[in-house]
């Protein structure tokens, strides 16, 4: 089998840069498209230059139609708006669409579902494997302690990050409110300020820290009368995250449309 043609959207940013190293670096895929918004000083760049590599002959682009014409996949950390954008067109391509965008709205998950009637979709808060290993001790972690132990999940992100709280604090609350068998919109707790009152019984917590360049550290504590057992992720770089996509895009090669997770890729159980 030939290898996999990939092109990275928001190419420029730190994330695409990271995905253009990876995919130079992994075996079964190569580059065939990059691109970027109207107006971004990368546009006419090489990618591999833009990465920090040797020339890669792929020049950034602002129109991903042609691109996603002669590609198999596409693999997308950008905003919202754009994704939904690139979903409609690659499930017009008929190609591969690994979603690690984070911050979409209940009717824009509407939308990449629509999409995926013609796509395959791999989307997920956070593509890492050791993050979705994390997300299914949680839901064991839940599901094995009663409503005595309360759920606080904590997050920290680098200083640039938009969205709060994180894709990854998101999917975490949702394993936990499904080992739980409850609904996450129904128990989530975002924001505490002032004269709160005492905690909700079977709320789940959400604590939000911004700073510095941290690529994302994550906790998920139970709190029990005298005792907490805290579950734990850090890490270190952001190309954990380009890895678990690349292997998600290689997984989708090949299968029916339909939308799937990164529990999906890595074999996990769900239920």
């Amino acid at each position: 089998m030939t290898d996999m043609g990939l092109v990275v959207v928001g190419a420029g940013g730190r994330m695409g840069r990271t995905l253009i190293r990876t995919i130079a670096e992994t075996d079964g895929v190569h580059l065939v498209g990059a691109v970027e918004r109207a107006g971004s000083e990368a546009l006419g760049s090489d990618a591999g230059t833009l990465a920090g590599l040797p020339s890669l002959g792929v020049t950034v682009s602002d129109d991903p139609l042609p691109l996603f014409a002669r590609a198999e996949g596409v693999v997308d950390f950008t905003t919202p708006a754009s994704t939904l954008a690139f979903a409609e067109i690659a499930a017009q391509a008929r190609i591969v669409h690994v979603v690690g965008t984070t911050g979409l709205s209940v009717a824009d998950e509407t939308a990449i579902d629509a999409a995926a009637r013609h796509a395959v979709i791999v989307k997920s808060g956070n593509m890492s494997l050791g993050v979705n290993l994390l997300a299914l001790l949680v839901r064991e972690a839940a599901r094995a302690l009663d409503v005595d132990f309360d759920i606080e999940i904590a997050e920290m992100h680098h200083r640039h990050k938009v969205d709060a709280p994180s894709g990854t604090a998101l999917l975490l609350g949702q394993a936990a409110a499904e080992g739980r068998g409850i609904a996450l919109a129904e128990a989530a707790v975002r924001t505490r300020d002032g004269h709160t009152g005492p905690r909700p019984e079977g709320a789940i917590g959400f604590a939000t820290l911004r700073g510095g360049s941290v690529a994302g550290d994550h906790s998920v504590l139970f709190a029990g009368e005298g005792e907490t057992i805290t579950l734990s992720h850090h890490a270190a770089d952001r190309t954990i995250f380009a890895r678990g996509a690349v292997k998600a895009a290689l997984w989708a090669r090949g299968r029916k449309p339909g939308r799937y997770s990164m529990a999906d890729v890595l074999g996990f159980t769900t239920t």
